[in-house]
């Protein structure tokens, strides 16, 4: 399924929730959980249709409400995503399944885990988000992101605004646009954005997510910048978790406070990998330890 390519289920309440998947069909089913802002179509991005055939896997990738071709949810918190994983899970015929968070997704995977235990395998995050409003978390990252996040959470209007001005520049920016977007990266992400099918695909995710407008994509941001509302202690199943030491998105302190403050985790740390390099460089691993296989030992 390419990001062309899509599917719809009707929730209870009467919302749309739109999905894309990638692999086996009959594979053991994975739901990703998008960064932010982004969509369902970083699938297309991050996961080879092929590889994730031949590890036998089912990759589903969710639209979360108002981003994509997902309605929008008026009051929408991290801590309701759940609900719309088991109706989507009910939907596809789902008994166990597991669960993957990249990014900004991390905080909705990491509800599924601590909300519905019984019914995941295990949960992994790849660069991960931490809860920003942990000692240091916010001021770890760089200084657009803390922007980015501080607007959504107190200047909303002002970050929709910013982010029609950047969809604008991306459709008429060009390959001198892409070039100053890739030259805001550390490496290796700087290098992979230099590649024109890797540049399109990462555009394609902020371009996809703010289909229906901004609204969405901003409180998506708005709900990473609030408290949660759950404790991350409270994690009983399996956690997996991939952090690049060169990660410019999201720095190296999320992914050390994820791995003391989830009990179960068991966190791998690449020195050589950033945002985007990691899940590339690393999807078979990623999925095989989703699947139960062995996976590499903790790094420090």
């Amino acid at each position: 399924m390419t990001s062309s390519e899509w599917r719809e289920i009707k929730l209870r309440d009467g919302r749309t929730l739109a999905y894309a998947e990638h692999g086996s069909p009959n594979g053991l089913p994975i739901i990703h959980c998008h960064g932010t802002p982004s969509s369902r179509v970083e699938g297309d991005l991050t996961f080879s249709d092929t590889v994730a055939a031949e590890l036998g896997v089912r990759i589903i990738v969710p639209d979360r409400p108002g981003m994509g071709r997902s309605d929008f949810q008026r009051g929408r918190r991290i801590v309701d995503w759940p609900n719309d994983v088991l109706e989507l899970a009910s939907a596809l015929g789902l008994d166990t399944f597991a669960v993957l968070g990249s990014s900004g997704g991390a905080p909705y995977a990491a509800a599924c885990a601590v909300l519905m235990p019984t019914r995941i395998r295990v949960v992994g995050l790849i660069g991960g988000v931490a809860p920003l409003d942990a000692p240091g978390l916010t001021a770890a990252m760089s200084a657009p992101l803390r922007i980015m996040v501080r607007l959504a959470r107190f200047a909303p209007p002002v970050l929709r605004g910013l982010f029609r001005l950047n969809l604008r520049a991306m459709r008429g920016g060009g390959q001198r646009g892409g070039d100053r977007m890739a030259a805001s990266f550390p490496e290796p992400d700087r290098s992979l954005l230099q590649r024109p099918e890797i540049r399109d695909g990462f555009m394609a995710c902020f371009q996809e997510s703010c289909r229906q407008g901004p609204r969405g994509p901003v409180w998506d941001v708005g709900l990473m910048a609030r408290p949660w509302g759950f404790d991350l202690g409270a994690i009983t199943i399996p956690v997996l978790l991939w952090q690049g030491e060169r990660d410019g998105n999201v720095p190296l302190a999320h992914g050390r406070y994820l791995a003391s403050a989830i009990p179960t985790c068991r966190a791998t740390f690449y020195p050589h990998e950033a945002h985007l390099s990691l899940p590339l460089n690393h999807q078979r691993e990623i999925l095989m330890g989703l699947r139960g296989e062995p996976v590499r030992e903790k790094l420090t």
